[in-house]
């Protein structure tokens, strides 16, 4: 499956010099203002695991272009009697290649996932990320427990600090992975639990919101 989808970016940049190696090290922390105003574009190169089929996932572009939303139809993971245990794990990955405008480079500052649950007392359920550019070994990872009793939607957000915020390489093209993971155990319960990152109208967005850093100039 592969989806092009270009627009304008506005956004916040910000340079930490730590992080990129091709960087100057007496650069500093910058906010440019006004923001980049250059067109990018997002296409979905490649998805993998049983909480997202072909067909079931996508990506765009924010309304305000300064973040993008991965968006499910069928990821789904369960636990309770008469269920396999292969349904209690379900994951998904999403290689993303995204063009930034010319002069910057990004990095994933701040996530919002959301889903719905269906918690007995006594389940557990956990929602697990991490992201990270191809060929690079550092990365964000996050965990978030699940309380149960559940039956609402439910929102986990992570907020990475600029000092461990991972830009990709300025002048290089990486893909960026993307990889979710659902958890549901039915613990001490009795019945059937469930967590989805979906909805009933067929579809739920997960959201990952950009730092801009302006590239050095040579």
């Amino acid at each position: 499956m592969k989806r092009l989808l270009t627009r304008g970016v506005v956004a916040l940049a910000l340079l930490a010099s730590t992080l990129l190696g091709a960087t100057p090290a007496s650069a500093i922390i910058v906010i440019v203002d006004p923001p980049p105003t250059g067109e990018m574009s997002i296409e979905l190169v490649a998805m993998a695991g049983s909480g997202c089929a072909p067909g079931t996932a996508d990506v765009a572009i924010s309304p305000d272009n300064s973040a993008f939303t991965a968006i499910y139809s069928a990821y789904l993971a369960q636990a309770g009697p008469n269920i396999a245990v292969t349904e209690n794990r379900k994951n998904c990955q999403l290689n993303v290649l995204v063009h930034a405008p010319a002069g910057f480079t990004f990095a994933i500052a701040k996530v919002d996932y959301r889903g719905y649950g269906y918690l007995q007392r006594g389940a557990v359920a956990q929602q697990r990320a991490n992201y990270y550019f191809q060929g690079m070994t550092v990365g964000s990872y996050a965990n978030h427990a699940i309380a149960a009793p559940l039956d609402d939607n439910w929102i986990a957000s992570d907020s990475v600090p600029i000092a461990s915020q991972v830009f990709r390489p300025c002048g290089e093209q990486r893909n960026l992975n993307i990889n979710t993971e659902l958890r549901v155990t039915k613990g001490t319960s009795t019945d059937v639990s469930y967590l989805t990152m979906d909805s009933t109208d067929g579809s739920i967005e997960t959201i990952y919101h950009f730092s801009w850093m302006r590239c050095p100039t040579k």
